[in-house]
């Protein structure tokens, strides 16, 4: 007993966090803040298995695994036989999805398999409001699915996969924000993860945006207050961000510790950096339009990891975060010991990588 805990208490952190690997570009949905409506230029493409199996090796140094990218990985016909080798290597394994076509039995399969999380995406707690949002997609389906999930997981006496819901946040329906906790718990989940749009391609999904780049922000805290409120009643767990810009010194993406690979194989420090899309690609940041080139520092299906993660360029990459994560530091700790180190100028991180310059994330959105 004692050695167990001992063993627990030295475990080592592996190298890598999290792992996010698209199996397939392909979606029923059309949703309005995607992308994909943007364009008619989408590269539709699956990763073949054969491809995947090559990853593998790898996994060893990778605590989570997120099988999903800009696409829906129910789609992928080989779902379950990823999770399954993804599982014998080590990591947790889970993705999100829309629940669209979702079966008991495919559940079952997914369960034997391994999967260890599951996420729901929904853009309304109401039909209505989500369909208008995740177009093709229906609330009824989404409350199905999770419910196939709880009744097996009854079924079989056990308490994984962990499920959690996520919550896109848009002006159309931030109103409905403080629903949410008491919606998932009803569904029988408890934990819920709020989000915002981060990939802007139009100037209707930019007026949609619930955040705001001025100081004097809007009115919608008030929504996220009270779903906090609602999330503490419910004792559910709630997960928000901020409605205004934070100069963080790493993303949430974390591209220290995380990556991303694309279907075909592309290794990026993110799924925003490489979108199935032609390159240059365009965002919109800040009232502005931007045309950004597509990051990959290698093909992982083609060029071993230590030859990818060690190369100068990802090297240099990695290292602007670093240094705004080391001068954050700095910061921190000699914030009170002069008026100089509080000065606006003293404050300021060094800028982040050029692609990263015009990603919502950097904001901390």
């Amino acid at each position: 007993m004692i050695e167990s805990i001992f063993k627990r208490l030295i475990k080592k952190e592996k190298p890598f966090s999290t792992w996010q690997i698209e199996l397939t570009t392909r979606c029923a949905l059309r949703c309005k803040m995607c992308v994909r409506t943007e364009s008619k230029e989408w590269q539709y493409q699956d990763m073949r298995l054969e491809d995947f199996e090559k990853i593998l090796p790898y996994l060893r140094d990778v605590e989570n695994v997120i099988l999903e990218g800009w696409g829906e990985s129910l789609l992928y016909k080989d779902l379950p036989e990823c999770i399954r080798l993804v599982k014998k290597e080590g990591p947790c394994v889970g993705f999100v999805t829309s629940g669209k076509g979702l079966t008991e039995e495919r559940v079952s399969q997914l369960i034997d398999a391994g999967l260890d999380f599951v996420g729901f995406s929904i853009a309304g707690t109401r039909p209505e409001s989500h369909a208008r949002i995740r177009v093709n997609s229906h609330l009824s389906e989404i409350l199905n699915a999770i419910q196939f999930f709880t009744e097996e997981k009854r079924r079989r006496g056990i308490t994984w996969p962990k499920m959690h819901l996520v919550f896109l946040m848009l002006k159309d329906n931030i109103h409905e924000v403080p629903d949410v906790p008491v919606f998932a718990k009803e569904a029988g989940i408890e934990e819920v993860f709020l989000t915002h749009i981060i990939h802007i391609t139009s100037p209707s999904q930019d007026d949609q945006k619930a955040f705001s780049y001025g100081e004097g922000g809007n009115d919608f805290n008030r929504f996220l207050r009270e779903a906090e409120a609602n999330a503490r009643r419910s004792k559910v767990k709630i997960k928000r961000p901020g409605l205004s810009p934070v100069d963080v010194p790493v993303c949430e993406e974390n591209p220290l510790r995380n990556l991303y690979i694309s279907s075909s194989g592309e290794v990026s420090p993110c799924v925003y950096l490489y979108p199935p899309l032609p390159s240059p690609f365009k965002r919109i940041f800040c009232g502005g339009e931007y045309w950004q080139e597509r990051v990959s520092f290698g093909n992982i299906f083609k060029t071993s990891l230590s030859r990818i993660w060690l190369g100068e360029d990802y090297l240099r990459f990695r290292d602007l975060f670093a240094e705004r994560q080391k001068r954050f530091r700095e910061l921190y700790f000699s914030l009170w010991d002069s008026p100089k180190a509080r000065s606006s100028e003293a404050r300021l991180l060094p800028e982040p990588p050029q692609p990263c310059r015009t990603c919502h994330k950097i904001l901390g959105l």
